[in-house]
């Protein structure tokens, strides 16, 4: 059995961005088994921040769709990489089974190649606005989940392994854990590629926006024990050098961190392995382990 999923409490706690639009969506309910838990795709309106609206796709355990469980869990948000979508994460790992076996909610976006930043170049293109601002609010409002930064993780591949540690380190009052696979942490030996010029402008026109925009200069900002970081690249990802560079930086300033490499490339059949001891780090932390 389908049902709209309700927009009224959220529209409360989000007002006039909002007014505009809805959050719509459909939801099975019901349904105790696994082989029934279905993920959601629900839309949510770019509002103020975003010229589009945004489709998610949201997994929760199978414990969620049975009657009378009245449970709130934690939720993780998986970024995708340019190019792909909300759907991209479903391809990768089957969702609903994550889910239930890490006992959260998974909420996957629409990364839109905006590589998760304000756009400076772009205004309807304010992705980091409408996640923190928006998105965040929108699953707090309409799922059961645990609305606390320690119960709160982020993380991605490629483009979205970048996204997740730039909201992650700037937002650290939302997310307590973050991780990064085949993450770009440093755009900047990257001049022309994927979107980023449209999204930034040229490097060579603002050699100091690029250099504000990169995670090699944000983790600046970070403090040792302010997140739960772990981050991986394959031996043979054209993001290797980059991601080791990251380690060492976090090394120098005392910031603990997981980095894992292993032999691999920039592919799917990467990411399907690397995903899991990412899973496995944010349970343990929420755990307090």
């Amino acid at each position: 059995m389908k049902k709209l999923l309700g927009i009224a409490a959220v529209t409360a706690i989000l007002g006039a961005s909002l007014t505009a639009g809805k959050v719509s969506g459909t939801q099975t309910s019901n349904c105790c088994s696994s082989r029934d838990n279905i993920a959601d795709t629900i839309v949510v309106p770019g509002g103020r921040w975003l010229d589009t609206d945004m489709k998610v796709t949201v997994a929760v355990p199978a414990s969620y769709r049975c009657e009378g469980d009245t449970a709130h869990y934690p939720t993780v948000y998986l970024l995708n990489g340019h190019g792909g979508s909300y759907k991209n994460w479903g391809t990768l790992l089957d969702l609903d089974s994550a889910a239930t076996a890490y006992g959260c909610i998974i909420v996957c976006p629409s990364g839109m190649n905006s590589w998760y930043w304000d756009s400076p170049v772009k205004p309807g293109m304010q992705m980091e606005s409408f996640i923190v601002n928006t998105l965040i609010p929108a699953v707090d409002s309409l799922y059961r989940t645990i609305p606390d930064r320690s119960q709160r993780a982020i993380t991605g591949f490629s483009m979205g392994g970048h996204g997740a540690l730039w909201l992650a380190i700037r937002h650290k009052d939302l997310f307590s854990s973050v991780g990064s696979t085949s993450g770009g942490v440093d755009i900047r030996p990257f001049p022309t590629r994927w979107n980023m010029p449209d999204m930034l402008g040229s490097k060579k026109d603002n050699p100091a926006r690029w250099d504000a925009h990169t995670i090699a200069t944000a983790v600046d900002s970070l403090k040792p024990g302010e997140l739960n970081i772990i981050f991986d690249c394959g031996t043979d990802d054209f993001f290797y050098k980059v991601n080791c560079s990251l380690d060492s930086t976090m090394n120098a300033r005392g910031i603990h961190h997981t980095f894992i490499t292993n032999p691999g490339a920039h592919t799917a059949s990467y990411w399907r392995r690397s995903i899991i001891p990412q899973l496995d780090f944010f349970k343990a932390k929420r755990a307090g382990r």
